[in-house]
């Protein structure tokens, strides 16, 4: 072995206890011996242990006592192995249901035990690779490492880390740039396919034929320019996850096979004869309105559904501002680091005209714009003058119907937000643009009769958005209970 295991020994005959502790350490092994239960869980919680050794009587508390309470402290990873003089089928069988390793009678056979403690300390030994390529597949992709601090990233945040641990088939919608393959990615890193690959495949990066080779592989010959075997994505992908990115985008050919994949879980190289069995989760993302493209013909509904089992829906940056300035922050930091820039100061303004943009391509154009600042950043200032906003610096004009552009008028209109039947509100000096979008969105609702996709329909606004606002601004509980 190349880490001498540790074992935790827990006996109170001085005897007994000795033999035991040779054995083991003529196997290698570290030992610390303990007479009582207390000590037992005390030398564990401080310096814990690969293996433990407990008798099952011991002077203060009987050795399931301490099973439990060491699998309440570590989750059960450690193995535990009971042994007694007073042997029953009944209390091995208690000791094995309250999840012991193993289970060993007295007096004991030295090469019995022996056989034991080896496989049990290989067993740990086996768990604690697992969990260090586990923690090193997690690093920099965990839902622990995402900027969350807007309610709405908290609550994508708190279902993709529900949903990590299932197999489900997972579809995540949003607009460019805002962040669909970091989701795909936390569903791989938090969940128990960490340890496997992770592979992505952007289906509008491929022609119609290439994309079949690239998911489903191909076999020497297939094709002209076929000259060896490949492997598809889903081989690539075997126990791991396969994140199928702008699957909107791909042809109807590759939907119909795609959906045999998904149904059969077997895989049929092109130009191949026998197919085989995957074992693989598929997340895939879109931008596109699926439900719409189902409608229109140039999307398959089987599929759709078979894809659709759990859909995230991802806010842009525009509805979550309170993560603009965290994310630039650490944006910032990255720049300085890759660039070998230093920033030793930040203009209050420099937020301010982040947090005033909307942001049409989202995470991954601040991102951009971050960068660009701290490497044109003259004097090791980031200036509000620096960021290289497009439409010659400029904020965006809103689109027409969104609560923007309708607050927008508003203050142009002497700083009123109406609607139609007369429903204007004047905008007090220090109004947040969150109080104008409840304000808005209640006015719309009111007029639109409660209905939600009318009102979505009216502000530009998903329907899903619309019923989180709700939610969020607290309009169901003041008493519009809108269907």
């Amino acid at each position: 072995m190349k880490k001498s295991a540790r074992v935790l020994l827990v006996e109170d005959d001085r005897d007994n206890g000795q033999s035991l502790k040779e054995a083991a350490e003529g196997m290698g092994y570290e030992v610390e011996w303990t007479t009582t239960a207390g000590g037992a869980v005390a030398a564990f919680q401080a310096r814990g242990a690969d293996v433990v050794l407990c008798d099952l009587v011991l002077p203060d508390r009987d050795g399931i006592a301490v099973l439990r309470t060491l699998r309440e402290w570590d989750g059960g990873r450690t193995p535990v192995m009971l042994m007694t003089a007073y042997a029953s089928v009944d209390s091995g069988v208690r000791a094995m249901k309250e999840g012991a390793y193993d289970y060993l009678q007295k007096p004991l056979d030295l090469e019995e035990l022996q056989a034991k403690l080896g496989r049990a300390a290989e067993a740990a030994a086996l768990r604690r690779q697992v969990e260090e390529m586990h923690a090193e597949a997690r690093q920099g992709w965990s839902t622990r490492d995402w900027v969350a601090e807007s309610p709405a990233m908290k609550e994508i945040a708190r279902e993709t880390r529900s949903l990590a641990g299932t197999r489900a088939t997972v579809l995540v919608h949003g607009e460019s740039g805002t962040g669909k393959e970091l989701v795909a990615r936390a569903l791989h890193a938090d969940g128990a396919r960490a340890g496997g690959p992770f592979v992505a495949v952007n289906c509008a990066a491929f022609t119609e034929n290439l994309l079949e080779s690239e998911l489903f592989g191909h076999e020497k010959g297939a094709f002209t320019g076929a000259t060896a075997q490949h492997a598809g994505a889903f081989e690539r992908a075997e126990g791991g996850t396969l994140f199928l990115d702008e699957i909107g985008d791909a042809p109807a050919s590759v939907q119909v096979k795609l959906l045999r994949v998904l149904e059969d879980r077997r895989v049929l190289r092109v130009g191949g004869q026998e197919s085989f069995e995957v074992d693989v989760r598929v997340v895939s993302a879109t931008h596109r309105d699926l439900g719409a493209a189902v409608k229109e013909g140039s999307f398959r509904e089987d599929l759709w559904y078979r894809l659709n089992v759990i859909a995230l829906e991802l806010p842009p940056l525009r509805e979550r501002r309170e993560d603009i300035r965290p994310l630039a922050e650490r944006f910032a930091a990255w720049a300085q680091k890759e660039y070998g820039r230093a920033v030793r100061d930040v203009e209050p303004a420099w937020f301010e005209r982040l947090e005033g943009w909307s942001w049409p391509g989202n995470i991954r154009e601040l991102k951009n714009t971050v960068e660009a600042a701290v490497i044109t950043a003259k004097g090791g200032v980031l200036r509000a003058e620096g960021l290289r906003i497009p439409d010659g610096w400029r904020p965006k004009e809103p689109e027409e119907g969104t609560v923007e552009a309708v607050a927008e008028a508003g203050a142009g209109a002497g700083g009123a937000v109406g609607g139609a039947g007369g429903d204007a509100w004047g905008i007090p000096p220090g109004t947040s643009m969150e109080q104008i979008e409840r304000h808005v969105l209640a006015s719309v609702l009111t007029r639109r009769g409660g209905d939600r996709g009318a009102t979505a329909e009216e502000l530009g606004w998903s329907r899903k958005t619309v019923q989180r606002k709700i939610a969020d601004f607290g309009l169901e509980e003041e008493g519009g209970k809108w269907g």
